[in-house]
C-alpha cells in the first residue's frame, strides 16, 4: 500500500496527543501501557463470565484511541483483529482454573467447538464485506442483549437444572456452536456472551460449566477467526503489523486478568459481579455507539 494512513489522536492530554501513521512502529511505551490495561480488565471479566473479552476491548479502544478521522468504516477492523487474538489468549489462561474445578466437560466440547469452529470462518469473511460500522453497531446490540440477560440473571437467579433436566444434544449444542461461531467471526467477539445464556436457555447446562465450555471452545476457535481477519485486514488498507502489535500488547494484560477471573468464578457470587460487569458495559455500549 503505497498510502499513508493517518493513525487516530489518543485521548489523553498532554501526554499522547501526536498523530502518526497508523504503520509507524513501535507503538509508544504510553500505548503500549494503555492496550495492556485494557487487556487487564478484558482478560478479567472473559475469565469471570466465560466470555472472550471484545465486549470490553472494542468500546475501550474506540473511547481511548478513537477512529481516523473519514475512517471510521475501516479501522474498526483493525480493533477486530487485534481483539480476536485477545479472545484466543483469555480463554486459554482461563481453562486451568476451570480444570482444577472439575467443570470442564468433555462431551458438551465436542459437541460444540466442531461448527464453531467452522462457521467462524464464514463470520469473518462475511464482516470483511461490509464497512466497519456495520458490525461496530450490530456489536452494541449484542452487548445491550448481555447486559438485559445478565440484569435479568442477577434479579432473578436461574435454578441450576439437575442432571435430568439437562438438555445438552448434539443437535442443540451443535446448533448454538454454529450459530456462536457465525456472530462471533462477523464481530470479532469470543462468542461467550451468546453461548453461555444459549447453553443456559436452550441446553439447561449449568452457568458454571457453560462459562467453562465457552472458554475451551474460544480456546480453539478464536485464533482460527483471528488469522482469517488478519489475513484480510489489507483489504481494507491496514497493516497486520499494527493490528499484532496492539493484540499482543492487550494479550499481556488479558493473560494475568483472565485467570483471575477464572478463579473468581469458583469462588465468589457470580449475580453480583455480573451486574456490575453488566453496568460498566452499558456505559461503554453508549460510547461504541457514539451516543456519548
Amino acid at each position: 500500500m503505497g498510502q499513508s494512513l493517518s493513525r487516530p489522536t489518543l485521548r489523553f492530554p498532554p501526554l499522547c496527543t501526536a498523530q502518526r501513521p497508523i504503520d509507524a512502529l513501535p507503538m509508544t511505551p504510553l500505548e503500549l501501557l494503555i492496550a495492556a490495561g485494557i487487556g487487564l480488565v478484558a482478560g478479567l471479566v472473559g475469565g469471570l463470565c466465560g466470555i472472550g473479552g471484545s465486549i470490553i476491548m472494542l468500546p475501550a479502544l474506540a473511547m481511548i484511541f478513537g477512529y481516523p478521522e473519514g475512517k471510521e468504516n475501516t479501522e474498526h477492523h483493525l480493533y477486530i483483529a487485534a481483539a480476536m487474538l485477545v479472545n484466543a489468549v483469555v480463554a486459554a489462561t482461563a481453562i486451568r482454573p476451570h480444570i482444577r474445578a472439575g467443570a470442564i466437560d468433555r462431551a458438551i466440547i465436542v459437541r460444540l467447538l466442531p461448527p464453531m469452529a467452522i462457521a467462524i470462518i464464514g463470520g469473518v469473511v462475511l464482516g470483511d464485506q461490509v464497512e466497519g460500522r456495520i458490525p461496530k453497531l450490530v456489536l452494541v446490540g449484542f452487548l445491550y442483549a448481555f447486559v438485559a440477560w445478565t440484569l435479568f440473571t442477577a434479579i432473578r437467579k436461574l435454578p441450576e437444572p439437575t442432571g435430568e433436566q439437562q438438555r445438552a444434544t448434539g443437535p442443540r449444542l451443535g446448533t448454538i456452536g454454529l450459530g456462536t461461531g457465525l456472530i462471533a467471526g462477523f464481530l470479532g467477539i469470543g462468542g461467550g456472551i451468546v453461548m453461555v445464556p444459549a447453553m443456559q436457555l436452550v441446553a439447561k447446562v449449568p452457568l458454571r460449566r457453560a462459562i467453562a465450555a465457552s472458554a475451551v471452545a474460544m480456546c480453539v476457535a478464536s485464533p482460527i477467526g483471528a488469522v482469517m481477519k488478519f489475513s484480510t485486514l489489507s483489504t481494507h488498507g491496514l497493516r497486520w503489523q499494527e493490528g499484532l502489535t496492539l493484540g499482543l500488547a492487550m494479550a499481556v494484560g488479558a493473560s494475568v486478568g483472565s485467570p483471575l477471573g477464572a478463579r473468581l468464578t469458583h469462588k465468589l457470587k457470580l449475580p453480583h459481579l455480573r451486574l456490575v460487569v453488566a453496568l460498566v458495559l452499558g456505559v461503554s455500549g453508549l460510547r461504541l455507539a457514539g451516543i456519548v
